[in-house]
């Protein structure tokens, strides 16, 4: 058997979308599919948002690259919008959420080591996190699976359990830098931590002077109602790592600082060929446009809340399929009693409804955030015809 043109990494499926029209997607055939995953929490806008097209297009047109030799009117812009939006001082541009997240790493270190204390390297993470793909980001996740083939990993990570501070207060150590952790747990389950827990780690690091690093690659861009979801804790991080919808669909992502945590970051520690790239800059910008108002974030605030209360209301029809509802925004996940994938395939290839399965038994639902009531109402109708058949399938087999 020979290998195939596409490295086999990933289980693709049948389904082969070639176009996509606001929060649909269409087939080889045809046929049209309701995107509930939205490139996993990427497509934001959709997939036709004139805004992010015509930006996209323009700047295609005027210059696509150049090089982080030069000076970056596009990628100056951006940053200062990014800063002036959120809590940090500085911005470094990247391609990917674990490029960003591989920045913040290094960041977190180097606020110690660049006053020579070089064994203060070690990142305190959380079990069943998804940090990425590099080496460093696997081995910053605490999932055998990921680790499997790929040994050694690279110290300089702790595992504990996620929201338990008592855990983390046993972990902090003469070679503790930080913490490191998704304020909601995207792949390992739509796993919110508590107001207690996230006060607690911020307390921990002011306490120790650490540096306190949110991973927001999946829960950040307006996706859970706040432009970021350290918004709703109250805190701030001294770090973050962003990807996934600040492009709206074009690879960017970004590692986020506070003047402080980033006194390390001097010339020549860091770089990237293609990050900050203008045309990847004109893509975050159209975003912005779009989402970076009180209006779209109230907006998406709503429409999380009608989706989660009729979800609520549904899965008690389904008492063996459904546990309960988890997230905040339209970062949602339905606890599910036993495995989602077979589930998440069934509403794709019996009902044409795209969704995403996680870790701890949990469906994910990623809808685009410009989301209107009718796809509201085709996702409930399709979601209830997909559980009704499915759970008769059970019953018969």
């Amino acid at each position: 058997m020979s290998i195939t043109p596409l490295m086999p990494v990933y289980p693709r499926c049948s389904f082969r979308p070639v176009r996509g029209e606001h929060c649909h997607l269409i087939g080889e055939d045809g046929t049209r599919y309701l995107d509930f995953a939205a490139g996993i929490a990427v497509n934001l806008l959709g997939h036709s948002h004139p805004g992010l097209i015509g930006a996209i297009q323009r700047q295609a047109e005027t210059l696509m690259h150049v090089s982080n030799l030069y000076g970056s009117p596009q990628g100056e812009d951006l940053a200062q919008r990014l800063v002036d939006l959120t809590f940090a001082d500085t911005v470094f541009f990247t391609n990917s959420g674990a490029e960003a997240v591989e920045a913040a790493i290094k960041t977190a270190r180097a606020y110690h080591q660049h006053d020579g204390n070089e064994q203060r390297f070690e990142l305190v993470t959380f079990n069943n996190a998804f940090h990425g793909r590099t080496m460093a980001t696997v081995s910053a996740s605490s999932q055998t699976k990921m680790h499997h083939g790929f040994a050694p990993l690279l110290p300089g990570f702790r595992y504990v359990e996620f929201g338990d501070l008592d855990a983390v207060k046993a972990a902090i150590g003469p070679h503790t830098a930080g913490f490191l952790i998704e304020p909601i747990q995207g792949e390992g389950g739509i796993r919110v931590a508590t107001q207690e827990f996230i006060q607690g780690l911020r307390d921990l690091a002011d306490e120790h002077d650490l540096m306190l690093v949110f991973d927001e690659v999946q829960s950040g861009v307006a996706r859970t109602g706040s432009f970021f979801a350290y918004e709703h804790y109250g805190i701030a991080p001294d770090i973050m790592a962003i990807a996934k919808g600040i492009g709206g669909g074009f690879p960017l992502g970004a590692c986020l600082a506070s003047e402080k945590a980033a006194r390390g970051m001097t010339f020549g520690t860091h770089g990237s060929t293609y990050g900050g790239n203008p045309l990847a800059m004109a893509a975050g910008g159209a975003v912005l446009d779009a989402v970076a108002n009180d209006e779209f974030l109230a907006d998406v605030r709503a429409k999380g809340e009608r989706i989660r209360t009729r979800l609520e209301q549904f899965i008690g029809n389904y008492p063996d399929l459904f546990e309960g509802v988890r997230g905040l925004g339209l970062m949602l996940g339905i606890k599910m009693k036993g495995e989602p994938r077979p589930f998440m395939q069934h509403l794709r290839d019996s009902h044409q409804l795209l969704t995403v399965a996680a870790g701890d038994e949990t469906l994910r639902l990623l809808p685009p955030l410009v989301i209107g009531d009718a796809e509201i109402d085709e996702f409930f109708d399709k979601l209830s015809a997909g559980a009704a058949d499915y759970n008769q399938a059970g019953e018969a087999s």
